[in-house]
């Protein structure tokens, strides 16, 4: 999906100009011009990034983001501020809210592409990093959900957990002593039947994949990524 970013600028030609010079990078674009319009209308595109001013009607671009920060559905969108005021506090205001960045006006078009780009890459390569693959399993270290060919596992949260550290690291033996410590936190005799049976239940939620986590008899376990098994 292209990449969309919303402009909050009560300034037309302003928010004209930047809709432009980013629709030209093959990004899609969607304007608002009132800051309280801006955050119900941010949660419901859910899009990868907001230009925003801060001198808004309704409500400033920094009463947006504070609000943004406090919805489930907008608090990991990044914020560019673009802004006329480049007064040091203003600055520090953004940026003490986790503004990823902060642009004074009047701005060279080009340079706002580059801060962009440089912000979605960021977070998109942070993204991905949260994504965890092998094979027909995914794993969504975010929202902690499994898929097993699309379909979503009803793991536990611990899991998640012990399939992801297999995961990823793949093909590495992970004996019991530093899973034990990695799932509660402690290692000792007591937690060895809780590992075993935790490894019993994930076996049997991935069914015909169980055979991707593998026994070495004594030691501990690792994770081979499989084909289905009969």
């Amino acid at each position: 999906m292209p990449v969309h970013i919303v402009i909050v600028e009560d300034d037309e030609d302003i928010s004209d100009l930047v809709a432009f010079n980013l629709e030209r990078q093959g990004w899609k674009t969607t304007q608002c011009y009132n800051g309280a319009e801006a955050l119900p209308r941010i949660c419901e595109l859910c899009p990868d990034l907001v230009v925003m001013d801060i001198m808004l009607p309704g409500m400033t671009g920094l009463q947006v983001y504070a609000a943004m920060k406090e919805n489930d559905m907008a608090a990991k969108t990044p914020v560019l501020f673009l802004t006329a005021k480049a007064q040091l506090e203003d600055r520090l205001a953004g940026l003490q809210l986790g503004a990823d960045d902060y642009m004074t006006k009047p701005f060279s078009p080009k340079e706002l592409v580059l801060r962009v780009r440089n912000i979605l890459n960021r977070t998109q390569n942070a993204a991905a990093q949260l994504m965890v693959r092998r094979g027909n399993i995914l794993l969504d270290k975010n929202s902690l959900r499994a898929s097993l060919k699309g379909e979503i596992l009803d793991l536990t949260t611990t899991e998640f957990k012990l399939l992801a550290y297999l995961m990823e690291r793949e093909g590495k033996l992970q004996d019991r002593y530093e899973l034990q410590k990695e799932l509660f936190g402690y290692a000792d005799t007591t937690q060895s039947r809780a590992l075993d049976t935790h490894i019993k239940r994930l076996r049997q939620k991935l069914g015909n994949y169980a055979a991707c986590i593998c026994t070495e008899r004594g030691v501990g376990y690792y994770f081979e990524s499989k084909s289905e098994q009969a």
